[in-house]
């Protein structure tokens, strides 16, 4: 082999090889930075449940998948997540509020449920007018307005079929008396609103604040159509 066939075969083998280190390279690299983001988010939602007494785990990951996808498509520049979950009874504390840009619990009370959809357990939801039930799904919070129980916020539902009408049939977060510790001292459970997630008074407006104009609710609870079907899911 001559001079020029050996510098032609060196030069062909080694952009060659240069390929192929720089693909390898590129292929970890991405693989190393895909593991990190995983193991970052897993060390995250930790943090949160660290934080958050009696929020399950299952739970938040729904709730944070949901969240995701709300985000893709333009929604909560605030990154404050609340999650509600009506598998759990009126007598615990079932609504966190999670400010996600700092991965901690700002909020942990109880919330009451809609009269028609049980005790103290919840077991029916509906998005029907006057069914005097509660909505699950993802849920944008809108603008305060003083109303018949005082300052209060307007919702609105995302998932047609599950929460879509919220607005309309006026199910808005407010305080209420029959969500107090006197309350459910007395009966075991708390009151039950018409379908609103109703708030301690002491604790309604500070939360309030801190979610309203626009950021994330989940309304979580193990149906499997809305689990199954919902676009903030799929």
């Amino acid at each position: 082999m001559d001079t020029v066939q050996k510098f032609s075969t060196f030069t062909s083998f080694n952009t060659h090889s240069l390929k192929r280190i720089f693909q390898i390279l590129l292929l970890g690299t991405t693989f190393i930075s895909f593991n990190l983001f995983a193991f970052q988010t897993s060390s995250d939602s930790q943090k949160i449940l660290n934080q958050a007494n009696g929020l399950n785990p299952q739970v938040l990951n729904v709730a944070l998948k949901a969240y995701q996808h709300a985000r893709n498509m333009g929604l909560d520049k605030q990154q404050i997540l609340t999650i509600i979950d009506y598998s759990k009874p009126s007598s615990d504390k079932r609504l966190w509020v999670i400010d996600l840009k700092k991965d901690q619990v700002d909020y942990s009370v109880h919330v009451a449920h809609g009269k028609d959809s049980g005790n103290n357990y919840a077991h029916f939801f509906s998005d029907q007018p006057r069914s005097l039930a509660s909505c699950i799904g993802v849920i944008e919070t809108g603008a305060t307005y003083q109303g018949e129980h005082g300052y209060s916020l307007r919702l609105k539902g995302l998932e047609k079929g599950y929460n879509d009408t919220m607005y309309s049939r006026a199910v808005v977060m407010h305080s209420a008396w029959y969500v107090t510790p006197s309350f459910l001292q007395k009966y075991g459970r708390l009151g039950r609103s018409w379908g609103c997630p109703a708030l301690n008074p002491q604790s309604s407006t500070p939360i309030i604040n801190t979610i309203k104009d626009g950021t994330i609710i989940v309304a979580y609870y193990p149906d499997q159509s809305w689990l199954t079907h919902s676009k903030f899911l799929a």
